[in-house]
């Protein structure tokens, strides 16, 4: 399926040349996709590359580009938290406080960083360096707790590194992230990366760390292999599974009836009513 082209007209406020930019990047979008509508998230994260956030304007492009409502745009675009709806700072500090970083002291992290920027979740420091906010598991538990920097890992961080960390920031200085590319880019660059648009630094520094590999270290000392998903074995020197492969005799899609809830509604309970 084509797209059909952006009109020659536009509801946008951009200037030619960034108008113009944005349909060539935006038309490569949509090439990766049967359904051009499907670029719309990274569309989102294209537009944020330009204005900092999604904007007026930044909707206003992709419906035009994607044949859609501004209404339908702005719906998703208040669902994702990545989608900023007003102007982010230069960098999106990111503390993370779910369950495990929490308890190895994400929230202290986080309440420390807020007295010591002046800001809360999802605000900006005054001189457009810093938005802080609260974020949800990054898969880094085996170093929490984590705090990120435009999605760049910084490992076992305690309060006093976490503001050193913000302040480096604040100053223009350089820092190096733990893992991944060996420094950080400012929220624009990141967002036009998440388009699709690679900057080829995601493998500069270092990938997976000691306590990441080891269990993977651990399984190889002792010769353990993955089950073999055809016939269900179990790796040399692990006890045997009672589970068995879905549809395979012995599977729970194979279990006959053995109670009449298994077969028919409960006399206490009406259609569909799942027990209490």
């Amino acid at each position: 399926m084509t797209a059909e082209p952006l009109e020659t007209t536009t509801k946008t406020r951009y200037d030619a040349d960034t108008l113009a930019a944005l349909t060539a990047d935006a038309t490569a979008i949509m090439e990766r996709y049967p359904d051009p509508r499907s670029g719309l998230l990274p569309m989102l994260h294209l537009v944020q590359s330009v204005d900092g956030y999604v904007s007026r304007d930044g909707i206003l492009f992709c419906a035009e580009m994607l044949g859609i409502t501004a209404a339908e745009v702005s719906a998703v675009a208040t669902f994702y938290t990545q989608y900023k709806r007003h102007p982010n700072g230069t960098y999106t500090v990111g503390v993370c406080t779910n369950t495990l970083c929490a308890v190895m002291g994400g929230d202290a992290i986080f309440d420390e960083l807020s007295d010591h920027l002046g800001v809360g979740h999802d605000e900006t420091t005054p001189d457009g360096a810093i938005t802080l906010e609260r974020v949800e598991c990054n898969a880094a538990c085996d170093y929490a707790p984590v705090v990120m920097v435009n999605w760049e890992f910084f490992d076992n961080q305690t309060p006093e590194t976490a503001t050193a960390l913000a302040d480096k920031l604040i100053l223009g200085e350089d820092v190096v992230p733990t893992r991944g590319a060996a420094s950080v880019c400012s929220f624009k660059q990141m967002s036009r990366v998440l388009a699709g648009f690679p900057d080829g630094r995601a493998d500069e520094g270092v990938g997976a760390g000691e306590p990441t590999l080891a269990g993977l270290k651990i399984a190889r000392e002792r010769g353990w292999t993955a089950p073999d998903a055809d016939t269900g074995s179990e790796p040399e020197g692990t006890a045997p599974s009672s589970t068995q492969p879905v549809g395979k005799p012995g599977s729970s899609a194979e279990r006959k009836p053995a109670t009449p809830s298994d077969t028919e509604v409960g006399k206490d309970k009406k259609p569909g009513e799942d027990a209490k």
